[in-house]
């Protein structure tokens, strides 16, 4: 014995499924019904990248969706948004909202730990050294 960790094979590691991720970047969803409302706000609140959404009283806020509430009611469930013009947090009655975008692009699409286990690899044969996880540039 070397004392060396022997050589792992990628396609034996042991990995457990993901969940899928819908592409949501550019999606306007209907938001005809209460579940369409719910449903479309519990995606933003996923979604690594800002949204557009029209209030009933004609403002439009931009921004990145970092909370959800949700109540018995729209009127009593909110969304909570970071204004991408703002230094501010929004707090927004579901029952508010007249339109949703998924306007910003997904900063988490394609990032996946396989991703990354692939790109580890494809370095490693190519003989490069020092290979981390490098965080992208803001």
């Amino acid at each position: 014995m070397t004392g060396r960790p022997a050589a792992m094979d990628p396609n034996s590691v042991e990995v457990m499924e993901g969940r899928a991720r819908e592409q949501l970047e550019g999606w306007i969803p209907s938001l005809a019904s209460e579940n369409d409302v719910r449903q479309a706000l519990e995606k933003a609140f996923d979604y690594r990248g800002d949204v557009t959404l029209t209030l009933k009283d004609g403002r439009v806020v931009h921004g990145y969706v970092f909370d959800r509430r949700t109540g018995a009611t729209l009127q009593d469930s909110v969304v909570r948004v970071m204004p991408s013009e703002e230094r501010t947090k929004l707090s927004i009655p579901y029952s508010d909202i007249a339109a949703l975008a998924f306007t910003g692009r997904d900063n988490a699409a394609g990032k996946t730990f396989e991703a990354w286990i692939r790109k580890y690899w494809e370095k490693k044969a190519a003989g490069e050294k020092n290979i981390g996880i490098q965080p992208e540039k803001l």
